[in-house]
């Protein structure tokens, strides 16, 4: 072998990224004066791209493989240097390696909480978190944007922006959506989804590609959450009468399986106590006497002074239904509440009768 063929082969570089720190999306190969030796091997591993840059401009790409480097399988380079024909001499030139896996669980969340009007709870305050992934999608662009002349760039430095992109578009979906606040758990897909369609366009813009976003949870205000509980309690009472009469009947039965002391006897003053509080709130709900209003015919307590609903005076001479016995107002020709006819003619002379009469008192004859 020659001098000239044995310098030859000392020249023939292999050229690879092995060095994979956590986060490192583009690195590039260092080689003093970014001197390339035609003929050196170009590896380049599975989720991994290989890109060769010459004076600012993109040149040619390498998928994964191994390659020989020749002119054949660089026209660009050939067309920049203006190689016409075999060329084995070295030649400079930028190779960046782009990792081209998907970069798993990235999480977000919201920093602050959002408001959101809300039909239940009026104005209310939502945290939220998640996770979504991602890879590189358009290397020139992602390199042109992020990169320059850097030799290494982590992915650090650009999902503190795309987090705050999300949380913009988690606050409009969700406005969009108008999911109130107690269904908000059962719609996580749809709104996850929404949200996706809104930072598809982003993301192609940054040379990225999202694969997945995902929804994980959603958090509202305690005093929300203990309004929340209140009301589902309140439905797990149902009847308050029911609830009282357990409660005393369940203090009673205490009672009677001890021994008897003071502690039995405070159980049932809890219990007959509660069930008096339970009564009179009932009372308070459900008011036994009502009165009907003679201008918008909405029902009030009978104690009312005005109509809670147009405002119209309540006191007003009043009878009572004959088959309901509520307050009416007076000289009602039938019952609001149950519809009864409060006055009836005689069948045979027509005379004004008492819906109670049984004959008529002008002419005797039987209404039956």
């Amino acid at each position: 072998m020659g001098l000239f063929n044995k310098l030859k082969n000392e020249f023939i570089d292999i050229i690879e990224w092995t060095d994979k720190t956590d986060g490192l999306l583009v690195h590039r190969f260092n080689r003093y004066q970014n001197e390339i030796k035609m003929g050196a091997q170009l590896i380049v591993r599975p989720g991994q791209k290989a890109i060769f840059v010459r004076e600012g401009k993109i040149a040619d790409q390498f998928e994964a493989g191994t390659y020989t480097l020749e002119t054949k399988n660089m026209p660009i380079l050939s067309t920049l240097y203006g190689w016409k024909y075999g060329f084995n001499s070295p030649f400079k030139a930028e190779i960046y390696f782009i990792d081209t896996t998907e970069q798993l669980n990235r999480k977000w969340g919201t920093p602050n909480p959002i408001m959101l009007r809300d039909i239940d709870f009026g104005i209310v305050r939502l945290r939220c978190r998640g996770n979504y992934s991602y890879k590189i999608g358009e290397q020139e662009n992602m390199l042109s944007r992020f990169v320059g002349a850097g030799e290494e760039f982590f992915a650090d430095a650009l999902e503190d922006q795309v987090r705050t992109k999300i949380v913009s578009s988690f606050s409009d979906a969700i406005a969009e959506l108008k999911i109130p606040a107690l269904d908000l758990a059962a719609q996580y897909d749809e709104i996850s989804d929404a949200i996706k369609t809104k930072l598809n366009g982003y993301f192609i813009k940054m040379g990225l590609e999202l694969l997945s976003f995902t929804l994980e949870n959603i958090s509202l205000p305690d005093d929300v959450q203990n309004a929340i509980d209140e009301r589902a309690s309140m439905s797990a009472v149902g009847n308050l009468n029911q609830y009282a009469q357990y409660q005393q009947a369940k203090a009673l039965r205490d009672a009677a399986n001890n021994q008897g002391g003071t502690g039995d006897m405070m159980g049932m003053m809890v219990g007959a106590n509660l069930g008096g509080m339970m009564g009179k709130a009932q009372e308070q709900i459900q008011p036994k006497e009502v009165i009907i209003c003679p201008k918008c015919q909405q029902q009030s307590p009978s104690n009312a002074k005005f109509c809670g609903g147009c405002g119209q005076s309540l006191h007003i001479q009043e009878q009572s239904c004959v088959k309901c016995n509520q307050a009416i107002p007076k000289d009602s020709k039938f019952c609001p509440l149950c519809g009864a006819a409060q006055e009836m003619h005689c069948k045979n002379c027509n005379a004004l009768l008492s819906p109670t009469a049984k004959f008529c008192p002008e002419c005797g004859n039987s209404q039956a």
